[in-house]
């Protein structure tokens, strides 16, 4: 695990950018979570690898995938290895604080004012409007994120099959994700393995 002394090193060897201290994350994941109405993946998405640069695509994606194998919300999990990457224990808690508070804050409000507000035609339809565009930010980021998988070991064929698998089970066959993630996971890893294996052997 890395100190707050250790730099953390890319492939290439060059040191990238990093938090300055826990403060530096929790006021991150605060911004962050502030923007993240409706979903707050393709927000961070744009604040690590973007703004920040504190993750590469790839080293984005591998932690998110990670993050949706662990029990509890994927951003949270992301949160907290973030954190701990590069503070430790004293990040991981900044991280998770600076993701949770003001967010817990606002529900909280929220929920004090939404049973007088919610049979409003205006309020149902600003909700409708907040889905539709959380929609358009996850496609949007999925798009971006789309070239990174040139390099993954199992080819683009396999990961289209995948993708494919995922979108099948999930959207039209509604089967829950506590089923679909583990499934699609393990096999994921496995083609992996092989594919990286037979990579070796041929080299």
């Amino acid at each position: 695990m890395p100190t707050d002394q250790d730099p953390i090193h890319t492939s290439s060897g060059s040191a990238p950018a990093r938090p300055q201290s826990p403060a530096d994350l929790f006021l991150t994941f605060t911004v962050l979570a502030l923007q993240g109405f409706g979903g707050v993946l393709a927000v961070a998405q744009r604040e690590l690898v973007d703004r920040k640069q504190w993750l590469t695509r790839e080293e984005f994606i591998e932690s998110y995938s990670l993050a949706q194998l662990l029990p509890g919300p994927n951003v949270v999990n992301l949160s907290l290895m973030l954190g701990d990457r590069f503070f430790g224990l004293r990040g991981a808690l900044s991280a998770l604080a600076g993701m949770l508070t003001m967010p817990l804050v606002i529900v909280i409000v929220l929920a004090a004012f939404y049973n007088q507000f919610a049979g409003h035609a205006a309020i149902a339809g600003a909700l409708r409007g907040m889905g539709a565009v959380s929609a358009g930010l996850m496609i949007a980021m999925a798009c971006r994120l789309l070239p990174t998988l040139r390099a993954n070991p199992m080819g683009p064929l396999w990961c289209a099959l995948f993708a494919g698998l995922a979108i099948a089970l999930v959207a039209v066959l509604h089967l829950p994700l506590l089923w679909v993630v583990p499934m699609l996971g393990v096999a994921g890893w496995c083609v992996a393995r092989i594919a990286i294996a037979a990579e070796e052997r041929n080299r």
